[in-house]
């Protein structure tokens, strides 16, 4: 029983300790010309994803001429 309750103390204070790191965290945005064009890189690489990912290219394409084939093949 003692063992439950310390698992449980733990688990909480690691909770507490996340909570209060996230809390304490800026969310504002980048304003570094550094940071922005990492965040100008990083939407541009998500839309690319989205446009190569989605269900009609990704289902209508062979098995080996889809995009996600090449890249994981690429890297081997």
């Amino acid at each position: 029983m003692t063992s439950v309750l310390v698992l449980f103390g733990v688990l909480g204070a690691l909770v507490v300790l996340l909570v209060v790191v996230l809390l304490r965290r800026n969310s504002g945005r980048t304003e570094t010309a550094d940071g922005l064009l990492i965040e100008r890189e990083a939407r541009l690489q998500a839309e690319m994803d989205r446009v190569s990912f989605n269900a009609r290219s990704v289902d209508n394409a062979a098995p080996t001429s889809s995009d996600v084939y090449h890249r994981r093949h690429r890297h081997r």
